[in-house]
């Protein structure tokens, strides 16, 4: 009996350990003063990393500006709706270059999946978005060749902000894909 306890135990060690995730950190979005969206990024010991601050611009598509913890613009997104009603999103880096879009269309299950491409048109990876059990928004990343690298888990917290908590997959400080 000690036998096939120890064995089931071993089974569970291995699954989790196989299962595990490491903490990324968290992006905490609220509207500021002026209206506007603005999220917070922190770390997974809590240091903010950063902010992006996303509003509408005069063509009425929504442009989000990212600075680093010092307040230096590190680069933009410029979200849209294309001609297939989609919404496509334009990166650039804080010279303006292009450095890759995200594309999103709702899939045949009803989630928001989300086709990310580098400069140069090549996919290199997705996420995938959906409602877990306890109605928050659980998104999917994985790679160009479809192996999952991590989760995003969206809640709303006490005071009423958006929270999104990041993982990894593996010990890398970041999950995205872009």
């Amino acid at each position: 009996m000690k036998k096939v306890i120890l064995f089931a135990a071993s089974i569970l060690a291995a699954s989790s350990m196989m299962a595990q995730s490491y903490n990324v950190g968290t992006s905490t979005t609220r509207i500021n003063v002026w209206g506007q969206q603005e999220t917070t990024h922190k770390d997974r010991y809590g240091n903010t990393t950063g902010t992006s601050t996303t509003s509408t611009n005069v063509w009425g598509q929504q442009e989000t500006t990212h600075k680093d913890r010092y307040g230096n613009t590190t680069g933009t997104s410029t979200t849209s709706t294309n001609i297939w009603g989609q919404q496509e999103t334009t990166h650039k880096d804080r010279y303006g270059n292009t450095t890759g879009t995200s594309t999103t269309s709702t899939n045949v299950w009803g989630q928001q999946e989300t086709n990310h491409k580098d400069r140069y048109g090549n996919t290199t990876g997705t996420s995938t978005t959906s409602t877990n059990v306890w109605g928050q928004q659980e998104t999917t990343h994985k790679d160009a060749y479809g192996n999952t690298t991590g989760t995003t888990t969206s809640g709303t917290n006490v005071w009423g902000e958006r929270e999104d908590q990041q993982k990894s997959n593996n010990t890398n400080t970041s999950i995205w894909t872009w």
